[in-house]
């Protein structure tokens, strides 16, 4: 197998530095629905120009440069356990090239590892096994401050008013949305995950926001889901940092997963406005493209 290290480090770059172009899209776009001269749009005014600073300096977006969390399909017969060793070797030169700040903080001891490398758990390394001859490494970075207000609803909830239902999903997420206001460092984008239990609820609610901006679940029901909560999370007035306005939320993605008759969980993972996710796709003859 390949050493991908060194392009693996352009993946974590790319991801810290440079805002997809999906997301950039959005994000002009919604500075036109804000009112001119209003809090709302100097604060997106403000991120634009931040992105554009951040992909000419290779500079990190976000002072926060979150969990790293990677989602890895590869063919058969490739070792997950160098992959892994080369993702993690690249992460700690993303640090020392300060494209990645350090994060790993030991909980217990309070310590700093200085690298990005936490034990067997920092950073998040999810593998999938796959047909083909193609290698796909995904990165999402989840900033702390929008990690913070993620949520897990079990349903049904009496307080809401919210039954095992998509009606029910919908007043889960909306409370959400409503319980972050400004904190998850809105326009957010959602990820949402109804079924599994609590562990697999926090993963699929991640690996959802993997897709671009404006792309829909497959299902009609869950597509008009993602479609309304959108819109109405945007009619709760809370708007971009929580300053008020249009714009408190850019997309919302859902995924349906099997559950166990007994619980019902929907859970939201909230991104916000630096949607750092991107993609290296490894060809069979050995390219490496980006996207």
């Amino acid at each position: 197998m390949h050493d991908l290290t060194n392009e693996i480090l352009e993946l974590i770059r790319l991801t810290s530095t440079d805002l997809s172009p999906d997301v950039e899209k959005s994000l002009h776009t919604a500075v036109e629905k804000e009112t001119p001269g209003s809090a709302a749009r100097g604060a997106l005014e403000t991120v634009i120009e931040n992105v554009e600073i951040s992909r000419r300096n290779s500079s990190p977006i976000c002072q926060d440069t979150g969990t790293p969390i990677f989602f890895v399909r590869h063919p058969a017969g490739w070792s997950t356990r160098k992959l892994k060793e080369q993702i993690r070797t690249a992460l700690a030169e993303a640090t020392k090239k300060s494209y990645m700040r350090p994060n790993a903080v030991n909980a217990v001891t309070e310590k700093n590892s200085g690298n990005n490398l936490g034990g067997d758990d920092f950073p998040s390394i999810h593998f999938e096994e796959v047909d083909g001859e193609e290698l796909t490494i995904e990165l999402i970075l989840k900033g702390g401050g929008c990690e913070n207000v993620g949520a897990q609803y079990s349903l049904p909830d009496d307080r809401l008013g919210a039954g095992r239902d998509l009606a029910g999903v919908r007043k889960a997420v909306l409370d959400a949305v409503h319980k972050a206001q400004g904190q998850g460092c809105a326009p957010g984008i959602l990820g949402i995950s109804i079924g599994g239990d609590r562990g697999s609820g926090y993963t699929k609610s991640k690996e959802v926001l993997l897709s671009k901006i404006g792309e829909r679940n497959p299902d009609p029901k869950l597509a008009a889901l993602e479609e309304q909560l959108t819109e109405e999370a945007n009619q709760l007035g809370i708007g971009p940092m929580g300053f008020g306005g249009k714009t408190t939320v850019l997309d919302t993605k859902i995924t349906g997963l099997s559950r166990v008759p007994a619980s019902f969980f929907v859970t939201i993972s909230y991104m916000c406005w630096a949607y750092r996710r991107r993609k290296m796709t490894v060809k069979a003859g050995g390219e490496v493209l980006y996207g």
